[in-house]
């Protein structure tokens, strides 16, 4: 990964949008939502007002319109504060 977030940011590779329905309907790419979680993939250092929690691995929920989107070597990631970052699973 050559990608290194600043201070107390965070790099999340969303998880895959749902291609269908519990009962099998198959959603169209219109219809689709976002996914609103990720796994951590790079980390900053925090800042020294706030401690990075969060690490490389987490499994972690964020808001609907959270981050700022970003293409690298044709994936595409978020990139948002940790403070952005709603929850940690697991």
């Amino acid at each position: 990964m050559n990608i290194k977030p600043l201070a107390d940011r965070v790099l999340i590779l969303p998880a895959p949008a749902e291609e269908k329905t519990v009962s099998g309907i198959i959603i169209p790419d219109t219809a689709k939502e976002k996914p609103l979680q990720g796994e951590v993939v790079a980390v900053g250092n925090g800042t020294k007002d706030e401690d990075m929690i969060l690490k490389v691995g987490d499994t972690v929920l964020y808001g609907k319109y959270s981050g700022t989107e970003l293409e690298f070597d044709g994936v595409k990631y978020l990139i948002m504060r940790q403070s952005d970052v709603l929850a940690k699973l697991g």
